[in-house]
């Protein structure tokens, strides 16, 4: 079959890559190495790692955050997960869209309260609640605020992108 009749026909572009383990290797390392042997995902006590496509673990932060104990990477017998403390553990920080509740005049601290390190912060306004900003810089990308939110206004993005205020 034609590939790109296939394409025209329904077939989806290839998407981002998912959300693997903290500090995974690269994305081709990774489906290299990794043995689908689930140790990572029954080593997860908060229960953020699944079975993703094709057996292959990854990070839902629908259900959960990531404490950085290091389980996984422990539990890993293949290198697919390495330990480098020192780098950053993900490459991705969160963004608080327009669908924000506060951006609509509903009080609501929920993203601010789930994050340990402080990095999400409400800023007065004049005539309405405060606003959600994030620090991009102090974000660890732990997931925290993600799941929680009411109307799912909380996405990763690049650590490289910055928060426009609302």
């Amino acid at each position: 079959m034609d590939v790109s009749r296939r394409r025209f026909l329904g077939a989806r572009a290839p998407g981002a890559a998912p959300f693997r383990p903290p500090w995974s290797v690269a994305e081709t390392d990774f489906l290299d190495r990794c043995r689908r042997c689930d140790d990572c995902i029954k080593a997860c006590p908060t229960g953020l790692l699944t079975r993703g496509d094709g057996a292959y673990p990854v990070a839902d932060f629908a259900v959960a955050a990531c404490t950085f104990c290091g389980d996984c990477s422990r539990a890993c017998p293949s290198g697919a997960i390495g330990r480098d403390t020192d780098t950053r553990p993900w490459s991705f920080g969160v963004v608080i869209g327009e669908g924000c509740l506060a951006a609509q005049n509903v009080e609501c601290r929920v993203c601010g309260e789930a994050c340990d390190v402080g990095a999400i912060r409400f800023r007065p306004r004049i005539g309405g609640v405060p606003l959600a900003a994030v620090d991009l810089d102090a974000c660890t990308g732990c997931g925290a605020c993600i799941a929680p939110c009411p109307v799912a206004a909380v996405t990763r993005t690049p650590p490289s992108s910055t928060q426009e205020p609302a």
